[in-house]
């Protein structure tokens, strides 16, 4: 075996198992000793152990810019204005070098699988989506990156865009991306991405229904619309704020829909909670979508980061448990039956957005895995747990190695 993974805990319900790993692969899962040789042992001493943390919506172009680009409003208009001034001055080193940090950060907080949103436009050229395709080249060892061709500043109200998003396909991007709202016709805007995705055969990831209120929503027609065109289980939605809007008998049917559809829906609560309910001058609205209701209704829901101390989000430092660890209080996921449920939306259900193959810890499956500083699955999420080490492929991507003492008054040792 080229790796063995000792007393590892997959499940609170059952005791420790052992897992061996060859080629890239989990070659076998046993509570009783694994007695091949390996190449390298991990003695997982009772911790847990989970499949790589799978980061579903992001942008690495725009990440690490607050100390030059502020919003003052805290509003996604101020955002998406101030950001769109800045790009022009964005060069190609200073996206690599922001996009590779934040990259960076999310590998060693156990991220072995990512989807991120890259940008071009008429004014700023193709520079920022060359710069993440050669990230996911360079980083193919230590993460998997699905690259979404994103128009930001609409399609139909710029010359020349609906070219670009034809070449972007070409040049490589492996998700058709999509932003409704900010186009005159929304629903033109949704067409010709379903039309772009079905000539090159790829998956679609949109900006949706991203507002306070639930006066514009068109997830309803994009619903429809992926089931006309036989697109279930490859559309995607990201924000999706406006459904909190919504009373639950306008609710219902959409959701109703969405999950005939397969729609999945990265809930985003950082960006949103940050940038919704700005008008609000008293009992603020959290502006988050209804992540309870749409996983009770059967809807794919993942948790993510979207941004990184930018103009949407400025904060944050790549570690998407902490994203889980907010939407419990945010979300009302706290109840015994709840909180489980976190640790599988940053986990297995973003596997499912992405489609990803052979993800798990079955054997089979592919050798991606983090164990955790915890010792029950059910505290994974509540515990932000140091990442004890990353393994992506059957290799170790990422050690964590920790020392803490606590003292009782001036001289005595109780915790090391």
């Amino acid at each position: 075996m080229d790796l063995l993974l000792k007393n590892v805990r997959v499940n609170d319900d059952a005791g420790l198992v052992n897992i061996a790993i060859k080629g890239g692969k989990i070659e076998k899962v046993s509570a009783s000793v694994i007695d091949e040789p390996a190449n390298k042992t991990i003695d997982g001493d009772g911790h847990v152990l989970i499949p790589g943390l799978v980061e579903s919506h992001i942008h690495l172009d725009k990440a690490l810019i607050s100390s030059r680009v502020h919003n003052q409003s805290g509003t996604l208009k101020e955002a998406i204005a101030v950001t769109a001034k800045a790009k022009p001055t964005f060069t190609k080193e200073d996206i690599y070098q922001r996009a590779k940090k934040a990259l960076e950060m999310e590998i060693a907080h156990g991220v072995t699988s990512m989807r991120t949103h890259a940008e071009f436009s008429p004014d700023t050229g193709f520079d920022g989506f060359k710069t993440i395709l050669r990230l996911k080249e360079e980083y193919k060892d230590m993460i998997d990156i699905q690259v979404v061709a994103f128009p930001q500043d609409g399609i139909f109200k710029l010359p020349g865009m609906t070219e670009m998003m034809d070449e972007a396909m070409q040049m490589g991007a492996d998700v058709v991306g999509g932003i409704p709202y900010v186009d005159p016709d929304p629903k033109q805007h949704i067409d010709f991405i379903f039309d772009l995705a079905k000539k090159y055969g790829k998956d679609i990831d949109f900006h949706q229904d991203f507002f306070d209120d639930a006066d514009n929503i068109t997830v309803d027609y994009i619903a429809q619309k992926t089931i006309d065109e036989g697109m279930q289980g490859r559309v995607s939605v990201g924000h999706e704020t406006a459904l909190a809007a919504l009373p639950p008998e306008g609710l219902k049917p959409i959701i109703e829909l969405m999950h005939e559809a397969k729609i999945n829906v990265m809930s985003l609560p950082e960006t949103d909670l940050h940038l919704g309910g700005r008008t609000d001058t008293y009992n603020v609205r959290r502006c988050v979508t209804p992540i309870r209701k749409l996983r009770d209704g059967g809807v794919n829901v993942s948790l993510s980061t979207n941004n990184i101390r930018n103009p949407f989000t400025p904060f944050g430092n790549g570690d998407i448990m902490q994203v889980g660890f907010l939407a419990v209080p945010v979300a009302h996921l706290g109840g015994l039956q709840d909180l489980p449920t976190v640790l599988t939306m940053l986990t297995y259900n973003p596997a499912k957005a992405l489609r990803l193959k052979n993800y798990g810890l079955k054997v089979g499956d592919n050798a991606d895995m983090v164990l955790l500083d915890s010792t029950k699955v059910s505290d994974a999420v509540i515990d932000i747990p140091d990442r004890l080490y990353v393994i992506k492929n059957g290799e170790i991507t990422v050690k964590t190695e920790k020392k803490v003492t606590v003292y009782r008054g001036i001289s005595e040792k109780i915790t090391n």
